[in-house]
């Protein structure tokens, strides 16, 4: 019997747009393969009768929540139908950044202070400690959410109370982190290989959703300029930080280095995106890996119980 693969994309989460910018570039390479693929998107089709539909493996593209976070992958594990990308509990760690910090930490890798509210912990809100702890320009972003969406910056000591309780009120779960000055990097994993990393100049304060889908004055450099001795050890460190959370077949792992020149962890990401804009794909064509190659052998390494 031959193969039938669904392209799982679009969804329900807030990065539905560009998963199916994602989804539509995979079928389409899929299609010029001569493999028998189709897109599929979540938001209308019920997963679990994908068995029914005589699907044999899927290519997951969605990102964000009921997708890049085990959910999807449960489904698809108790079906028996293998998948692309990590399994149920490494996606649900990736996607949950204080779990992430959490075990990174365990393992001394360096990752920044942070404080983590909830809809629970708000009620012990205490700003004074919040600004000792991590000082008054802060970082908040969503626990659960990608694509910077959502995440902002808190110059002015007089609005960072303002600005959590609206974050919360939106997200429920956030992360507050001292606001790293640096140069920001991605580096791609592909089969546990690194793949080149990639430096991210942006003009917006971080690299934001505008910066990263929407401004045209971004620009991902590779060879990333750094020296090979610095380049050595973030390979090193990301390597352990992906092993660590058990990721598997392809992701990517952003990280900052200061003024300082410290490296800094930022988080990982078990579904990257496959747009014509993306970094995984711009990181594997650095490699000397095309579109078409790269999507085969994502596809080739899908399975169960990883």
């Amino acid at each position: 019997m031959s193969e039938k693969i669904a392209v799982l994309l679009g969804g329900n989460s807030l990065e539905r747009n560009i998963s199916l910018l994602s989804g539509k570039n995979v079928l389409k390479e899929l299609i010029k393969l001569g493999i028998n693929a189709y897109a599929i998107d979540t938001i209308n089709f019920p997963i679990f009768k994908l068995k029914n539909e005589g699907f044999t493996k899927v290519f997951i593209a969605l990102h964000g929540k009921n997708g890049e976070d085990g959910i999807i992958q449960s489904i698809l594990e108790s079906l028996k139908i293998p998948y692309t990308g990590s399994g149920v509990m490494s996606s649900a760690i990736a996607m949950d950044k204080i779990r992430t910090k959490l075990i990174w930490k365990g393992y001394n890798l360096p990752v920044s202070k942070y404080i983590h509210i909830n809809n629970i912990t708000k009620k012990k809100l205490d700003i004074e400690k919040i600004k000792i702890k991590l000082g008054t320009k802060l970082f908040i972003k969503p626990n659960n959410e990608g694509s910077s969406i959502g995440s902002i910056i808190v110059k002015d000591s007089k609005e960072i109370k303002n600005k959590i309780k609206k974050a919360l009120s939106k997200y429920k779960s956030i992360i507050i982190e001292p606001f790293i000055e640096g140069k920001e990097y991605t580096v791609s994993i592909l089969e546990n290989n690194i793949l080149p990393i990639i430096k991210i100049y942006s003009r917006n304060l971080f690299y934001d959703y505008s910066a990263k889908y929407i401004s045209k004055n971004t620009k991902y450099i590779c060879p990333c300029g750094l020296d090979i001795k610095k380049e050595k050890k973030i390979k090193k460190i990301v390597k352990k930080a992906w092993n660590i959370l058990g990721c598997t077949g392809f992701g990517r792992i952003d990280l900052i280095i200061d003024n300082n020149n410290k490296i800094w962890l930022l988080e990982a990401n078990t579904i990257p995106g496959m747009t014509n804009d993306s970094l995984f794909p711009l990181a594997a064509k650095k490699a000397g890996i095309e579109f078409k190659e790269l999507i085969l052998k994502i596809l080739t390494s899908a399975n169960l119980n990883k």
